[in-house]
């Protein structure tokens, strides 16, 4: 297992406890959505931290509040608002995908706020962003500033549980404004609005300007300097994750949901595929759980083995 506390017995080869330990993180990660799912309509954090609970019911209340306020303008509709809002949330919850992103960006936002205070990581002008700001290059430069303030943003929204839907990916997006139409439907009235709101809302959204979007574009700029973002000390959390799910092949929820203590095989797993090599992943293990030690032998797994058993993972590889 990766952790200090036990050590591996001398048949047991790196390899094997790895794949013992994605199985048990797969348990594990299939867990969360359902127990998240009854946490936030139980209000009951027993499992779950209550900053978790409270960032995720915060900010699924607060893109339904986004859909649902529109809707309401003019009062023709005799429907509360407020309980149109508790629905809207409600019926969030309820898509898997949605609640998994939402997740995702609490424990991104969990991670940031501790690196920041173990690290001394400004969570908006990592080192990485720091040298792109000070880059030469002007277009290296201009996406920079850019990025700084879409990440500064995220950060103060994440402050006030809240999340703007013109940050959702694309597909998120979409299904939420399916799930909206279907809601209303039986609502003659709130159909018609809907309609303007989602021409409106589809109108203003450009994905490529979203946080994720950005932070894509700039590891893309890197080109063959891309494994200098897999360092979390100096690509911060935002830019690391974006670079670990996409050098893994993880989808970034998952990435994130890897710095989990429980799913460390993963992350050790994803680093490996990504191409870091042993001594550097043991840095990143340093920088979020200090605690934690690779397997002996970790060091002669290839990249290709590990993405490998990655991939035979239920959580995407």
């Amino acid at each position: 297992m990766i952790d200090n506390a036990v050590h591996p017995a001398d048949d047991q080869t790196a390899e094997a406890l790895l794949r013992a330990d994605l199985a048990r993180g797969d348990a594990m990660a299939d867990s969360v959505l359902p127990i998240l799912q009854y946490l936030l309509a139980a209000e009951d954090s027993a499992l779950f931290s209550d900053e978790i609970l409270a960032r995720v019911r915060g900010v699924l209340a607060d893109l339904a509040r986004q859909i649902v306020e529109p809707l309401h303008l003019g009062g023709a509709d005799s429907g509360s608002l407020v309980e149109d809002i508790e629905d809207m949330a409600r019926l969030f919850m309820a898509d898997p995908l949605l609640l998994s992103h939402v997740h995702a960006m609490a424990l991104e936002w969990q991670m940031t706020e501790r690196l920041q205070t173990r690290l001394a990581l400004d969570p908006v002008v990592p080192p990485l962003v720091q040298a792109m700001l000070a880059s030469a290059e002007g277009a290296t430069h201009a996406l920079a500033v850019t990025w700084l303030a879409s990440q500064a943003r995220w950060c103060q929204a994440q402050r006030r549980m809240s999340l703007p839907l013109s940050e959702l990916p694309g597909d998120l997006l979409h299904r939420l404004i399916l799930a909206v139409r279907s809601a209303m439907a039986a609502r003659p009235i709130m159909g018609e609005r809907l309609v303007l709101v989602e021409a409106a809302i589809r109108r203003s959204y450009d994905e490529g300007a979203t946080r994720l979007g950005l932070a894509s574009r700039l590891l893309t700029g890197l080109g063959g300097a891309f494994h200098i973002a897999l360092s979390v000390s100096h690509a911060g959390a935002a830019l690391f994750f974006t670079a670990l799910a996409a050098g893994s092949g993880l989808r970034r929820e998952a990435a994130v949901l890897a710095t989990h203590e429980a799913q460390l095989a993963r992350l050790a797993l994803a680093l490996r595929a990504a191409g870091l090599k042993a001594a550097d992943i043991e840095k990143q293990f340093l920088a979020i759980h200090p605690e934690a030690m690779l397997p002996e032998g970790f060091e002669r797994l290839g990249a290709d083995v590990a993405a490998s058993i990655l991939a035979s993972g239920r959580q995407g590889g």
